[in-house]
């Protein structure tokens, strides 16, 4: 075998050897708290309180996946620190502990 032919072969080797190592150690898709919902409405509004009328800090879309703290209070899941949604317009995914 030439030079050239067995560096491609060691170089297949490698990536395959990385690729095996690594497979078990992929993203699960799961949260980091446990929770993890989907937004039902056109446009969620994140507000800055658990209150219908505070400040708007944010939206999200239709269809939007993220993490959010389970539980729910005063009718709103907390998302982060100052960012909460009506809990009305999200769905937990399949399988988060919401």
């Amino acid at each position: 075998m030439s030079k050239k032919t067995l560096l491609i072969l060691g170089a297949l080797v490698l990536v395959v050897i990385v690729y095996a190592m690594n497979t078990g150690k992929q993203a699960s898709g799961a949260s980091a708290t446990g929770c993890k919902v989907t937004v039902t409405a056109d446009v969620l509004n994140a507000r800055e309180a658990a209150d219908g009328n505070a400040k708007i800090v944010g939206k999200y879309l239709r269809d939007a996946q993220f993490d959010a703290v389970p539980g729910v209070q005063n009718g709103f899941r907390k998302v982060a620190d100052a960012k909460w949604v009506a809990a009305e317009f999200t769905q937990p995914v399949a399988g988060s502990a919401c």
